[in-house]
């Protein structure tokens, strides 16, 4: 697991295609927003049974347009 230190309104990128930026802070809770194609499923972990790890097919599926569609780059 990655462990990554963020403040508010700073942003996480998940390969080409997922951002994730915390909105913000109040006590104990997190508020975050993520950005990503449709077809990228975003389920809360408590919510759903434990699944089993990523295939290389679903890793392929997850490729996506770059982050300049996503207006997270410019250029």
């Amino acid at each position: 697991m990655l462990v990554l230190t963020r403040r508010q309104d700073e942003t996480i990128v998940i390969g080409q295609c997922v951002a994730v930026q915390v909105l913000g802070i109040e006590g104990g809770r997190v508020r975050l927003g993520i950005t990503a194609p449709a077809e990228v499923s975003i389920r809360r972990a408590e919510l759903e049974p434990l699944r089993p790890a990523l295939t290389d097919g679903d890793r392929a599926q997850l490729n996506g347009p770059p982050l300049r569609t996503l207006g997270l780059l410019s250029g």
